[in-house]
């Protein structure tokens, strides 16, 4: 197949502006608030400090309190670096049922406040929650094979691999499970994990989780309960790797030919040593090794195309785009122009093309300039929480997190 030279545009990597109101770092704080006579302070006394939405609150939460239960009222609230207000989530006790309400507060883009108002019981319709040993997860994924989609395998064994406790490394070895809040999916949407969580079935402790988030403008991505992204080590693995042999940079492209002479006073030049420059992440690994999707998106690419060899060239929302190079082959069911899903085993790893081993070669660009994922200057929307979405994960914190969780203050 041609490839569109657009596919393959290169530019400098030093004209990728990176805009600096999408990178920024949030904060979320959960609990459950005991009640008191004066349940409307609430927003003061979890650490928010904006007279105008303690006012907008007490105004709109008048009838919410009559529909507590229990002595708690459970809360997560998310803060910008600054420590700035950005959204705050709050559930009328701390049971999950057909009546259980989470209220959302945010800060409008035109002034003033939002709330939103969700009930479990719609929220729920579509979700399966499923419990799996921890050992499985970490160390025999295959028997996830009849209980998950397969690629919901590899999204769980890498979300579990992020948020493992690591100061708690005997997990493992213990009856821990991994709490799976799931939609399966149907012929209208891709199967979607919506929430994780590491829990000791005996006391209840959630030692850590992770949520998604959806967006419309860009994939998805996954966050911590403590709002720390994920998605940075989603966009960087696209496969079981043995080792990164080679990163960006110059590489030798050959020695310059000495010219020929028939005397031997004259002492010929050293040669000069040419470089080109690398642009990519080359993944040494054997050949046949399986090759997934690292986000959802399109088959833009499917095919041959010179240096590149074997290449799928995946299309995603927001001009991202990702490449897999040099590969021995393609999932025989993969097609150009199919939709794909994050966790799709689209190639196995080969030597096709300019290629001196078996290995992956993998490219991101946005609006076709590269991007080196692994440069600690790199910061894309696709792994930041950006200004109006903590509501969004407050609120999936507390509708689809383990109720347990919380302790009274």
């Amino acid at each position: 197949m041609s490839l569109n030279p657009s596919v393959i545009q290169r530019k400098d990597p030093s004209e990728l502006m990176l805009d600096s109101d999408a990178n920024l770092d949030y904060r979320v704080i959960q609990g459950c608030l005991r009640r008191s006579f004066n349940d409307a302070n609430l927003p003061s006394s979890i650490g928010i400090d904006n007279r105008q939405f303690s006012e907008f609150f007490k105004n709109q939460t008048k009838g919410f309190f009559d529909k507590m239960r229990g002595d708690c009222i459970p809360y997560a609230v998310a803060f910008t670096t600054r420590n700035r207000f950005d959204s705050l989530s709050i559930m009328n006790g701390p049971v999950q049922d057909d009546k259980t309400e989470v209220w959302t507060f945010t800060p409008s883009a035109f002034g003033g406040f939002l709330v939103q108002q969700d009930l479990l019981r719609n929220e729920s319709k579509n979700l399966t929650e499923i419990r799996v040993p921890l050992r499985e997860v970490l160390y025999d994924p295959r028997k996830l094979g009849d209980k998950l989609p397969v690629e919901l395998v590899w999204e769980l064994n890498s979300i579990i691999k992020q948020i493992y406790p690591e100061d708690n490394n005997s997990l493992e070895n213990t009856n821990s499970v991994v709490r799976l809040i799931i939609d399966f999916g149907d012929r209208e949407r891709w199967a979607q994990i919506w929430a994780v969580e590491i829990i000791d079935p005996n006391n209840k402790e959630v030692f850590a989780s992770a949520f998604w988030v959806e967006r419309s403008d860009i994939p998805g991505g996954f966050f911590t309960s403590g709002g720390e992204s994920l998605e940075r080590s989603f966009w960087t693995n696209p496969l079981s790797y043995r080792r990164i042999s080679r990163g960006v940079g110059m590489v030798r492209a050959g020695k310059a030919k000495r010219p020929k002479s028939n005397t031997a006073v004259v002492q010929p030049a050293p040669a000069k040593q040419r470089y080109r420059t690398h642009m990519g992440i080359d993944y040494a690994a054997p050949i046949g090794t399986p090759i997934f999707s690292v986000a959802n998106g399109k088959v833009a690419h499917l095919g041959y195309n010179g240096a590149f060899g074997n290449l799928i060239v995946l299309e995603h929302p927001g001009g991202y785009r990702t490449f897999y190079a040099h590969l021995s082959n393609y999932n025989p069911e993969l097609e150009l122009g199919n939709e794909v899903r994050r966790g799709l085993e689209i190639g196995y790893v080969g030597s096709t093309g300019r290629s001196t081993g078996p290995h992956l070669h993998f490219e991101l660009r946005k609006d076709g300039v590269y991007i080196d994922p692994y440069s600690s200057k790199t910061q894309l929307d696709l792994w930041s929480m950006r200004d109006s979405e903590s509501g969004q994960l407050t609120r999936e914190v507390l509708l689809l997190g383990s109720p347990l969780a919380y302790q009274a203050k």
